[in-house]
């Protein structure tokens, strides 16, 4: 069972500057005792693709320029590990497409990947192409010839470098089971189930979160159930859909939080993070930032459905979000960036709230106190601001978010007032017992109040947006407590 503790994610190189050792040195020295678990980011041949690490050439293989399992098994040993089981799909590279590249249907591995024929067989029509969901710009499809002298339109949901997976067959299937059962020998304890919401394609649909998706979901998690594992569901979608993906798996993440947050920072309003903390999933993992961009979509409409946020306030939070950083996540977002995605912005959480260290804690102290078990990641850990020149060199737009430590950029950034009360508020949620008890949740306009209650220990966390004054109190019988959220930047 995953402890109820705070969770760092991370890319084993890029925090550390070397490798997975060193990860775990940092986490047993100069960050000991402050995470109960970490979501080891891609770490598979190659980590550098062009998806940093969820375009695999090799799943089931440590890239050898990192470490080995044995590795894994060692950082695993005494923490929760999350890696990501890539549901969708497989790098271009990888040695079974590039066999399908040179032998066409000729291929052992021809039915591990999916092409339209696979789905519309008949023929597919322009209304039927339009009603596809996909989350970057452009076609779904790739041609390519094969050296059967015959060209395939291959089903490519992200890039043209990630061949998706034809999940209902022997072949996807052994595929992933492969994978799986890797992770269940080496101390992985938490599957990541990364783009499930794509793998089920259906003619006449919009390929995205069908209902027999929900049953995949929920067939891959008892899967890994019986493993040993526990699965955390990864889909941007409806604030609704979330709700109902919760049924289905262990966990989900909570990602109308994070815009949720910014939007009561930006307007001094509580109400519609209150109304998602009265419905959100008990069991999620809740994010501000990732290795992706902030999630916009999630507290948005979609088609027909209103959402927590209506549309004139997703685009005010955007504009504000891209005032705060100086016009940086602009540059780093939507058309104006490779790689990019409809539904976020990118943009370090820390730069989107204008690096006022207050309210970046606030923020911390909010996400802290939501239902679920927190995570945190490596740039948002040490207050990172977006990194520019990485952007500059890659053109990659949530590179910008992705930026590569050492260890004299961490000993600096320890020192940092704000990193410093970040680790205190990481401390308390780790180490009070009201917070594995009930959670309550009460407030309008511009102040609220939430609360956790465990027999005769409380912890609340009191929250005036107006006035950016927050206080968290702490009842144990008769006694209380009370600490000013600004004596962390002290």
């Amino acid at each position: 069972m995953m402890k109820n503790k705070v969770q760092l994610i991370t890319y084993a190189d890029r925090i550390t500057g070397q490798n997975i050792g060193a990860l775990t040195t940092l986490l047993n020295g100069p960050l000991k005792g402050v995470f109960g678990g970490v979501h080891l980011l891609p770490f598979y041949n190659p980590i550098d693709g062009s998806d940093a690490g969820f375009d695999p050439i090799d799943h089931s293989e440590v890239d050898s320029r990192i470490g080995t399992w044995e590795d894994i098994q060692v950082l695993g040993k005494d923490l929760d590990l999350m890696a990501d089981l890539i549901v969708n799909h497989v790098s271009a590279q990888s040695f079974q497409f590039q066999d399908v590249l040179a032998k066409g249907k000729q291929s052992e591995f021809w039915d591990l990947f999916l092409t339209k024929e696979d789905i519309f067989p008949n023929g597919m029509s322009e209304a039927e192409q339009k009603a596809i969901y996909r989350p970057r710009p452009g076609s779904c499809f790739t041609s390519m010839q094969c050296g059967d002298g015959q060209t395939y339109d291959f089903w490519t949901t992200f890039t043209d470098n990630q061949i998706d997976i034809n999940v209902k067959v022997e072949a996807g299937v052994a595929y992933l089971n492969n994978v799986l059962t890797k992770f269940s020998a080496n101390n992985v304890n938490i599957i990541r189930l990364d783009a499930a919401g794509y793998a089920i394609k259906q003619a006449g649909t919009n390929c995205f979160m069908l209902d027999e998706t929900f049953g995949y979901l929920d067939n891959l998690s008892k899967q890994a159930n019986d493993l040993g594992m526990e699965t955390i569901a990864e889909i941007h979608s409806h604030y609704q859909t979330q709700v109902e993906v919760a049924k289905r798996v262990n966990m989900v993440y909570d990602f109308a939080l994070p815009p949720l947050i910014l939007h009561s920072l930006f307007n001094n309003d509580v109400d519609a993070l209150l109304k998602w903390l009265q419905i959100s999933p008990r069991n999620c993992l809740t994010v501000l930032d990732t290795h992706d961009g902030i999630g916009i979509i999630d507290a948005g409409p979609m088609g027909d459905k209103p959402g927590l946020l209506n549309a004139q306030q997703i685009d005010n939070l955007v504009e504000t979000m891209h005032a705060n950083s100086n016009n940086q996540s602009r540059q780093a977002t939507g058309a104006a960036a490779s790689n990019v995605d409809l539904y976020q912005v990118n943009s370090t959480y820390y730069n989107a709230l204008g690096a006022k260290d207050f309210d970046y804690l606030l923020s911390r102290a909010i996400q802290f106190f939501a239902p679920g078990v927190p995570q945190v990641y490596y740039g948002g850990l040490f207050a990172c601001e977006n990194d520019m020149e990485l952007l500059a060199n890659t053109n990659v737009g949530r590179d910008i978010n992705r930026p590569y430590l050492d260890a004299n950029i961490i000993d600096k950034a320890l020192n940092k007032p704000v990193v410093k009360g970040l680790i205190e508020l990481i401390k308390i949620r780790n180490s009070h017992p009201a917070f594995a008890g009930e959670f309550s949740a009460q407030g309008e306009g511009s102040m609220c109040c939430l609360s956790w209650q465990l027999d005769e220990q409380t912890i609340s966390l009191t929250v005036d947006f107006k006035l950016r004054h927050a206080l968290i109190t702490q009842v144990n019988g008769d006694e209380e407590t009370t600490i000013n959220l600004n004596s962390f930047l002290a």
